[in-house]
């Protein structure tokens, strides 16, 4: 795990300068971050540089001359920062955006704790991180609409849309191709490679089925059954998908490491307070705090039986995932008659789409097959 997290500014006039630090121990020596500061100005670009001091690792993600602003990861020497360099980028954003205000110190220790957990996020979280940063969703949004954007047109536009701010295009161009969502690729007559939408993600609440269908079987008194079940129906029944519903619960709920320890747990069982207290092994250390999130979101409900003994209930999950973008053949077609698009960057969008679409039937079929052979076992 990481020890540490340093913010560091070079001036011209005075070298180096330290904003902020956590926690406000770790200390960096004046020496060690003349070296980081060299390997960036070799670069010359914004990005991530690794360097090994002494018993530890640092990775340091540079803003670029505009800003000059260095965040630099303490790890632990068998750690590499190679993993953390999409987080890194992430966090570097926020960190901007309060870089003048008084409440830098205070957002660090969250952006530490999330980056901390970085190389162990689960699929899920993944796509919640992405549709979490404003700036991955403005482009998915976007490409949603226009299938496919010069790089070139995609930095300029950024820049435009961020004059104040930091955006490292490569970075977040590349964390989208890691999770399947683009691809990127040249076409005839065009100078700037062109970036395509291949899957989608797709997100809303869904009841816990499991849960659902059997409540006494996952530790409910057959007592509540009834108002379980009511509450999870009722909920439902009023239930309209929103991307502020979404980001709220993927900002609180499913990017708080605590917080989702606490679902993995529910989306198993129904749980006691005796219950959530065992996990504070697994970083769950203030639980009322964590029942507070969730409670504020919407995804849980509490029962009491006549003992007085209280069952914490998961009322909603969350369903997270990509999906075959069918909506783009429309697009394509809608482009193709207006001319608002190149014919050959149309072009080369449906082979893509075709070759997306082989591969996932290809894929489906192998799993299929798997799960015949294990039920043929």
């Amino acid at each position: 795990m990481p020890t540490g997290l340093v913010i560091m500014h070079w001036d011209e006039r005075v070298g180096v300068e330290v904003l902020g630090a956590y926690p406000e121990e770790v200390v960096i020596q004046e020496k060690t971050l003349m070296q980081l500061y060299s390997q960036h100005e070799f670069t010359g670009e914004a990005g991530m540089v690794s360097l090994t001091a002494g018993a530890v690792n640092l990775a340091s993600y540079y803003t670029g001359p505009e800003s000059a602003v260095y965040v630099i990861l303490i790890l632990t020497a068998e750690e590499d920062g190679d993993v953390y360099e999409e987080g890194l980028a992430e966090i570097t954003r926020q960190i901007l955006m309060n870089l003048e205000s008084d409440s830098l110190n205070s957002i660090l220790p969250p952006l530490f704790q999330r980056l901390s957990v970085y190389p162990t996020l689960t699929e899920e979280q993944r796509y919640g991180m992405l549709l979490n940063s404003d700036v991955k969703r403005m482009l998915l949004n976007r490409l949603r609409e226009e299938t496919a954007i010069s790089k070139s047109e995609i930095s300029i536009w950024m820049k435009d849309q961020y004059r104040e701010g930091f955006v490292d295009v490569e970075n977040l161009l590349a964390g989208m191709v890691k999770l399947g969502l683009v691809k990127i690729a040249s076409v005839k007559g065009l100078s700037s490679d062109l970036v395509f939408l291949t899957e989608d993600i797709m997100v809303l609440r869904t009841p816990p089925v499991e849960l659902v269908k059997d409540p006494v079987d996952h530790h409910l008194p057959a007592s509540l059954k009834d108002s379980y079940i009511k509450e999870v129906r009722n909920f439902f029944e009023l239930y309209v998908p929103s991307e502020a519903d979404n980001l709220a619960i993927i900002d609180k709920v499913l990017l708080d490491p605590a917080c989702y320890e606490v679902i993995k747990l529910m989306r198993e069982a129904m749980v006691t307070r005796n219950d959530l207290e065992k996990l504070r092994k697994k970083g769950v250390d203030d639980v009322d705090r964590v029942l507070k999130a969730m409670w504020e979101t919407k995804m849980i409900a509490v029962f009491q039986d006549d003992k007085n003994n209280e069952y914490f209930c998961l009322t909603s999950d969350f369903f997270i995932e990509r999906f075959y973008p069918r909506y783009n053949i429309d697009n394509i077609r809608q482009q193709y008659r207006t001319r608002s698009q190149n014919p050959n960057a149309l072009l080369k969008a449906l082979d893509m789409m075709k070759d997306e679409y082989y591969a996932q039937a290809k894929l489906k079929k192998a799993v299929a097959k798997k799960k015949e052979e294990v039920a043929a076992d």
